[in-house]
């Protein structure tokens, strides 16, 4: 195994199953774009990480928790898609010692860390990662959000977690920089998508401090609460921040499936 220090990552996961159907919410190619960039992705890593740490957007726990499986069962957590994407496999191993390891930072950091040895993997680890590394051969370990969302400890939570990329551990934060349902293929919505959308490409690309202040106030962008009714499906990406060193961030896709901007953001600092 490579201990290659690797990048802090968020990226989009879709909506649902939707890299392994023909989806029917729009035309067939809605998510190619979003595909094509999982595709390519492992080919921009440093070498094969020895393992994967993803935080997603789909599981919250009272204390930041990290799966110790040994041999996660993916979760079918969406519904009303096509019979056959609830018999998707992605068999992918866990890694009980990182996820005690992953624990141990987070309580010496003083935040609040547990592990479950019963979790497996949700559509937002399982769909993207199974087009990002079909071979599941790389072993994973799922980190929940904490359910205070608060922006300031996940990123504290990702500073706690940056030693694991000198072990060649590769940080994904899973979730969508942009995630309001009700506003799908409306009229308003690209418009207000792209403005967020840029001012979270300002802010990821920011000196870290300048970041920092900037993603802990997220609510102060322009259509910040539109952009997300709810914010689960940002905070992952505090969690990569904070993890991803003093240097800017970079934006590395962004696209409008849907009808909406989303984007996807690399930290190698």
């Amino acid at each position: 195994m490579t201990t290659s220090r690797q990048p802090a990552i968020f990226l989009p996961h879709g909506g649902g199953p939707c890299f392994f159907m023909d989806w029917t919410w729009g035309p067939a190619d809605t998510w190619h774009a979003t595909q094509r960039f999982l595709e390519g992705l492992a080919a921009t890593l440093p070498a094969t990480p020895s393992a994967l740490l993803v935080v997603s957007g789909h599981w919250e726990e009272p204390a930041f928790t990290a799966s110790s499986a040994a041999q996660p069962q993916l979760i079918f957590d969406y519904s009303g898609f096509p019979e056959h994407t609830y018999r998707l496999t992605w068999p992918a191993p866990g890694h009980p010692e990182l996820a005690s390891h992953v624990q141990s930072l987070l309580a010496s950091a003083g935040l609040p860390a547990a592990v479950s040895p019963s979790r497996g993997y949700d559509h937002g680890v399982f769909v993207p990662l199974k087009v990002a590394f079909p071979q599941a051969q790389i072993p994973v370990v799922t980190l929940s959000l904490a359910s205070s969302l608060d922006p300031a400890q996940h990123i504290a939570a990702g500073r706690a977690l940056a030693p694991l990329r000198d072990e060649g551990v590769l940080i994904v934060a899973s979730g969508m920089s942009f995630h309001n349902l009700r506003a799908y293929h409306q009229p308003q919505t690209l418009d207000r998508a792209r403005a967020f959308n840029s001012w979270l490409t300002r802010a990821v690309e920011s000196p870290a401090p300048e970041r920092d202040a900037l993603l802990i106030n997220w609510r102060t962008a322009p259509h910040a609460a539109f952009s997300h009714p709810r914010e689960e499906h940002l905070i992952p990406l505090m969690v990569v921040a904070g993890a991803g060193g003093n240097a800017p961030g970079t934006r590395i896709f962004t696209d409008e499936p849907m009808g909406a901007a989303i984007s996807a953001f690399r930290f190698d600092g």
